[in-house]
């Protein structure tokens, strides 16, 4: 039985992990393009500063090409657990969200692009983009799964309270984890009235500017910041949900989400036109970018402890 499990469990890592390199390759191709200056939408995006955003998402792409492969050839176990467990939360804290607005979030962008008068051409590189998209956003979670569910079991599997071992971090956990959980709130509560059309913090000049992608992305933020708060919370203090799966899952994917989306904003060549106010602009952003690293921080303080108490129980 257990050995009908591994081989169910590694032919979906293969077929997910094959699936999630061939649909970002439409994007990474795409991306290469816009980096030379081939095929760009619109004259503005062929400024330096646009240049260097592409070529830094064409080095994402390529590294998530590179995990791909890793979740489901044998040599990727071997791989040392920075280097699989950075890229893949910065992936999942930006692919997860995505998947939730694509359905809007694509035709939105198509729409604005054409009004703002973007070649023809820009329609076919939008598809190309979403489709490589939504599809690593869904192959490449559960490659990883399969993958963690080998290396990691104890990122997955279990009850959320294991016990302590000595020298455990708990009381670390719980002090730094009831910060972090409360600027989450806050930041959630300020993003959510804000994509609800709340003006206190905003331009009162660029009002018109707040778009449907403006107001997504706000509700995204704030969503995903409550829903981090609260994983967050059951994590330390072993309450709020039996198993250990659902709270590790919405912080990974709202820490990771908090830091990647902030971070990509604010390197954005067009940051500084963003509705807000400067300093709720810088405040909002930066907040967003500390939470999600002290969020990171705290996991790792959980799954160390998680591990060496599962260990001792097995000896």
């Amino acid at each position: 039985m257990a050995i009908k499990t591994a081989e169910r469990l590694m032919k979906m890592r293969r077929i997910c992990g094959y699936g999630a390199a061939i649909a970002v390759t439409p994007y990474l191709l795409i991306k290469i393009a816009w980096t030379f200056g081939f095929f760009l939408p619109t004259e503005q995006m062929g400024e330096a500063s646009w240049r260097g955003i592409n070529a830094a998402t064409a080095v994402i792409a390529a590294v998530g090409i590179l995990l791909a492969m890793a979740f489901c050839r044998p040599w990727g176990e071997r791989l040392p657990a920075w280097m699989v467990a950075l890229p893949v939360w910065l992936g999942t804290g930006l692919l997860v969200p995505l998947l939730l607005l694509a359905p809007v979030l694509g035709p939105a962008a198509m729409a604005q692009d054409q009004e703002a008068g973007a070649a023809g051409f820009w329609i076919y590189e939008q598809i190309f983009v979403m489709v490589s998209l939504v599809g690593v956003g869904i192959c490449l979670p559960l490659a990883l799964a399969g993958y963690a569910k080998v290396r990691w079991p104890e990122a997955l599997g279990g009850p959320i309270d294991c016990g302590e071992v000595p020298g455990h971090t708990r009381q670390l956990q719980t002090a730094l984890g009831r910060i972090t959980a409360a600027g989450c709130m806050i930041l959630g509560a300020i993003k959510i009235f804000w994509a609800a059309g709340g003006t206190l913090g905003i331009n009162p000049d660029m009002l018109e500017s707040r778009d449907l992608w403006w107001h997504l992305l706000s509700l995204s933020t704030g969503g995903w910041a409550l829903v981090g708060s609260w994983g967050l919370l059951a994590l330390i203090t072993r309450r709020g949900s039996r198993r250990f799966l659902p709270s590790m899952a919405a912080a990974w994917i709202s820490s990771g989400m908090l830091f990647s989306y902030n971070l990509f904003s604010i390197i954005r060549p067009d940051f500084q036109s963003s509705p807000e106010y400067p300093l709720a602009r810088v405040m909002t952003t930066e907040m967003g970018i500390i939470l999600g690293v002290m969020m990171g921080m705290i996991i790792l303080l959980v799954l160390h402890d998680r591990r060496q108490a599962m260990i001792r129980k097995e000896s």
